[in-house]
């Protein structure tokens, strides 16, 4: 798995993604695929999130692995959460310990939060859709209003996903982000034909809900280039293995 540097210094929190290697999975899902819901064998994805429990410094009481459908649907987790709780969400926050919250991820952005003050972390999934719709900053929102949080306590990863330059849209996602308000000269290059950086769109939204700079680590690994070792949906299709990035208490 992938650990972040910028969470180092916290002993008290688990921070990862997943890579392909390590596993139990066949062809498109080869071979450490820890999602359910993407077709992938049920007996091999259990094993893998045994896998992945045992390599962990403490094993989670439970992964809370939303079922997510591109919407800015956020959840705060209390207890032990149904899978009818977790459907239709994209992010998920929660102050209890051992809980692995997760998001799932194949070319879109996993944004990992920590808030050292409050003791409370996140995990979204900001496909280019949860990133038009600022799903980063409604995360922040909810962390705000349950929690009491200040974005001068929070540190942030995102995760491998697909850069810029692999990032090839249509002239309705830019009119999208462009309606939506985001500043395109930072974040979109005109090649042959539109290309957008996620990354710098959601480090945009942490900064502006109070993230400071050097509180943000960005892991600069594009998906979509790096196939073999992390899952792409472009590349591999849709039926194939889903990165699961999470973060623990």
């Amino acid at each position: 798995m992938l650990e972040y540097g910028i969470m180092k210094p916290y002993s008290n929190i688990s921070c990862f993604s997943t890579t392909r290697h390590g596993g139990c999975g066949e062809g498109a899902y080869a071979t450490f695929n820890c999602t359910h819901y993407c077709g992938d064998r049920p007996e091999n994805v259990k094993a893998n999130l045994e896998i992945l429990a045992a390599s962990l410094p403490k094993r989670p009481q439970a992964f809370v692995i939303p079922r997510q459908t591109h919407t800015t649907n956020v959840r705060v987790i209390k207890d032990i959460p149904t899978q009818e709780t977790l459907q239709d969400v994209d992010a998920v926050v929660t102050h209890l310990k051992d809980f692995c919250l997760c998001v799932s991820t194949a070319d879109c952005v996993p944004v990992l939060l920590y808030d050292v003050s409050k003791d409370v972390i996140a995990a979204i999934h900001a496909g280019w859709r949860g990133t038009v719709g600022r799903i980063v900053e409604k995360t922040l929102e909810v962390m705000e209003s349950e929690y009491g949080m200040d974005g001068k306590d929070v540190i942030a990863c995102i995760g491998p996903s697909i850069s810029l330059e692999s990032f090839e849209v249509g002239d309705e996602v830019y009119a999208a982000f462009a309606e939506a308000g985001f500043e395109m000269s930072c974040i979109a290059r005109k090649y042959e034909k539109w290309h957008l950086d996620l990354w710098e769109a959601n480090r945009l939204q942490l900064l502006a809900h109070g993230v400071l700079p050097e509180h943000i680590e960005v892991a600069g690994i594009c998906t979509y280039q790096n196939y073999e070792d992390f899952f792409s949906a472009r590349r591999l299709g849709i039926k194939s293995g889903r990165i699961l990035s999470g973060i623990m208490i």
